[in-house]
């Protein structure tokens, strides 16, 4: 089943992200895609207020995993946008992040690492429409 969302702002992403980190669990893993530039880092951010995590939040893209720990749950931030093969996952450590569940794992650009989606998942795409706003975003969100 789907659930979409529509957002006009940014502050409305960063707000579906902050609802869904207070109801987050250990152990749960949520993937989000979608281009360039379309609010996932924003959507990450307030996942993190929704936790707990009053540290900046920045998109991990070339240190490809950041760790908070200070808030409720840990939460594991990945960004897997220039990693090259599924094998260099294990290489930084997701496999140790994904069997520890003590804390939340975020994958940005999770496509690109079809093989080791764990089952149960909560797949978020965002998707920009400039002919309805600049700022318009919809947001799908889907267990897989």
């Amino acid at each position: 089943m789907t659930k979409t969302f529509i957002s006009i702002s940014e502050n409305d992403t960063f707000e579906y992200g902050r609802k869904f980190g207070e109801k987050a669990k250990a152990g749960d893993v949520y993937l989000l895609d979608g281009e360039l530039g379309v609010g996932k880092t924003v959507f990450t951010k307030g996942f993190g207020k929704g936790l707990g995590i009053d540290t900046p939040i920045s998109s991990p893209t070339f240190t490809i995993l950041k760790e908070y720990d200070e808030g409720r749950l840990p939460m594991y931030h990945f960004d897997v946008y220039r990693v090259g093969s599924e094998d260099e996952m294990e290489e930084i450590g997701f496999f140790d992040k994904l069997d520890n569940a003590d804390g939340v794992i975020l994958i940005e650009w999770a496509k690109l690492i079809p093989g080791l989606i764990p089952e149960g998942a909560i797949s978020i795409t965002i998707k920009k429409d400039t002919e309805k706003g600049f700022d318009y975003r919809e947001i799908y969100i889907e267990d897989i």
